[in-house]
């Protein structure tokens, strides 16, 4: 058995630091010893002012690499029990994709005016707050009904309710109302912050357990797994090796359930960044980063494919008259998409803008939206240079890549600023691809 030893390192600073928001370890790069791998578990400092603070890791190092660790996880430590913090969650969690702008209560979640009354500014009331924006929603209704998992004799028990928040005043979206199932009933009641301290947590705690499941079922294995999947497939079948798209992309009941219900609520146009943000109504809602990571990285991968794209097709009629490009999509509107005229997905391209917006569309599946809804390997923007030879595509590369440093660095400067860190968007920290 191997083992296995702690190390204590004292750092000297000539001038105060100020709040120690990383810790940045590397592994020696010059050593000559044969190549060994180190396993960090984490890493305590403790400041000349005694304060202690956590920088978890677990995980292995190699030569070369570095890794930067926050210190998000000591504020999670704190803060968890925080209504704020509960809200900035569903916001800039593992899982974005559920909340959405509450213009109308659903007929079967009865909030009324004097349950929320306290949670709201003073003068104010739920419509009037609902008719400028600030009330949102996260609602559970496609697990209702799914068939429950048997467990030592007994049936799991499975939120699939609502959850009702608040922007409020000072930029905090704030839960004002939980109810844990679909139907109202007196055993299934409207839990409020003005609750008991226990029943408000457990109320919130439960919630969060219908947010994973759906997160790990529809949002990160059917909407980007499963298309994904679909797409490899018809490249392999339909497009030579040397295109350029063969080289960008190739490098229990309950559950089958869901994931039925999953695809039929998610539209084509869902899948495109801009138009998800619009119809979930989250345009200006404050301290949404994935919007705001998301948005700019959309853009950037925007500019490449369609660089790429017209590189490859000069003119939509360069665009109908490729069979094997028109086998391909043919192939994925069937497979990934079931010709579905409720999904909307293409089965032909009639113009290189088309063109431009599904692949852009797989780049930022395979990459940004993946990433915020599992995390990253291999940073964005890197590509095996022996996948491209030509001026075009390298120098479109190149491009890519200082746009997506230049993006990294913003959001390094900005996760400096704030308490905890929002990182998945972040291209040093994303894969290029995911495993199908």
């Amino acid at each position: 058995m191997a083992e296995y030893k702690a190390s204590e390192y004292t750092v000297e600073a000539d001038a105060p630091l100020g709040k120690v928001l990383l810790v940045r370890l590397e592994k020696d790069p010059f050593f000559f010893t044969p190549e060994d791998q180190w396993f960090c578990s984490k890493i305590v400092v403790t400041t000349p002012e005694k304060e202690v603070i956590l920088f978890p890791c677990n995980r292995w190092v190699a030569r070369g690499e570095y890794v930067e660790l926050r210190g998000g996880k000591e504020y999670v430590s704190h803060h968890w029990e925080d209504d704020a913090f509960y809200g900035f969650i569903f916001l800039n969690g593992s899982n974005p994709m559920v909340i959405e702008r509450c213009t109308k209560l659903p007929s079967n979640f009865p909030v009324t005016e004097e349950m929320v009354k306290p949670s709201l500014k003073e003068g104010t009331t739920l419509a009037k707050e609902m008719e400028q924006g600030n009330i949102f929603i996260v609602d559970y209704k496609r697990l209702d009904g799914l068939p429950k998992k048997e467990f030592e004799g007994q049936y799991l028990d499975l939120a699939c309710g609502f959850c009702l928040l608040y922007s409020n005043p000072d930029k905090q979206l704030m839960p004002i109302a939980i109810q844990l199932y679909q139907q109202p009933s007196e055993t299934n009641p409207i839990f409020l912050p003005t609750d008991s301290k226990l029943d408000w947590q457990l109320a919130k705690i439960y919630m969060k357990n219908p947010d994973a499941i759906e997160l790990e079922t529809v949002h990160h294995l059917l909407n980007c797994h499963f298309l994904i999947e679909g797409t490899i497939t018809a490249t392999i079948r339909n497009l030579p090796a040397i295109h350029p798209l063969y080289k960008s992309t190739l490098g229990g009941d309950g559950l089958a359930v869901l994931l039925i219900r999953g695809f039929k609520a998610r539209t084509y146009k869902s899948r495109f960044v801009p138009e998800d943000i619009k119809a979930r109504g989250l345009e200006s809602i404050p301290n949404y980063y994935y919007r705001d990571d998301a948005l700019k990285l959309w853009d950037i991968i925007s500019s490449f494919a369609k660089g790429m794209v017209e590189w490859m097709y000069p003119s939509d009629d360069d665009v109908r008259k490729d069979t094997e490009l028109q086998a391909w999509i043919k192939e994925i509107s069937i497979h990934s998409f079931l010709e579905s005229e409720e999904i909307g997905g293409p089965s032909s391209f009639d113009t290189v803008a088309e063109l431009v917006d599904f692949i852009t569309m797989l780049l930022f599946t395979v990459t940004g939206q993946h990433s915020a809804v599992n995390n990253g390997q291999v940073p964005l923007g890197t590509f095996p240079a022996e996948r491209f030879d030509e001026e075009t595509p390298k120098r479109l590369m190149k491009e890519l890549k200082v746009k997506v440093d230049a993006l990294s660095a913003s959001i390094t400067k900005r996760n400096s600023e704030i308490p905890v860190a929002y990182n998945y968007l972040n291209p040093d920290q994303m894969e290029n691809s995911i495993t199908i």
